[in-house]
């Protein structure tokens, strides 16, 4: 991570969106995610957008981390909180809610100590709590 000081507080700089940006604790947690992403699980960083923007009826929200499979399709969202944030039913209901606008089959949320991920079945209309993070292969790997 490279981290420097300005005028205005502490930046970190994000690879993805090739910019410095304010280090606050929940960006923190992003960076160190989107790092596990592609360094452990093989997650492309040219596939992966940080805070992607879209509309939820009409306001606009942003997804803190949108992963898309080699065809430019979302596959998982990840939610991130500040560590001191705790992972509630309401976490998990905002990121249910931005994947109206996604259709993602695996949702992911971190506050940097707890991850939790599942995996939305949409034809069965279920939602299922999975004891790991999945790798890239598995969320892009075409259902048997």
């Amino acid at each position: 991570m490279r981290i420097r000081e300005s005028p205005e507080g502490s930046l970190i700089y994000d690879p993805l969106r090739q910019k410095w940006v304010a280090l606050t604790p929940e960006e923190w947690v992003r960076q160190h995610f989107v790092n596990y992403l592609t360094g452990h699980l093989k997650y492309p960083p040219g596939l992966i957008q940080v805070e992607a923007s879209f509309r939820l009826n009409t306001m606009l929200r942003r997804a803190d981390i949108l992963v898309h499979d080699r065809y430019g399709e979302p596959v998982l969202i990840v939610e991130c909180k500040a560590p001191e944030v705790k992972i509630s039913q309401a976490v998990f209901d905002q990121v249910i809610n931005y994947n109206f606008s996604y259709g993602v089959k695996y949702l992911v949320v971190t506050n940097g100590m707890k991850h939790y991920s599942g995996k939305i079945d949409s034809a069965a209309n279920t939602f299922t709590l999975l004891d790991h993070i999945p790798d890239y292969e598995s969320v892009i790997a075409p259902e048997l």
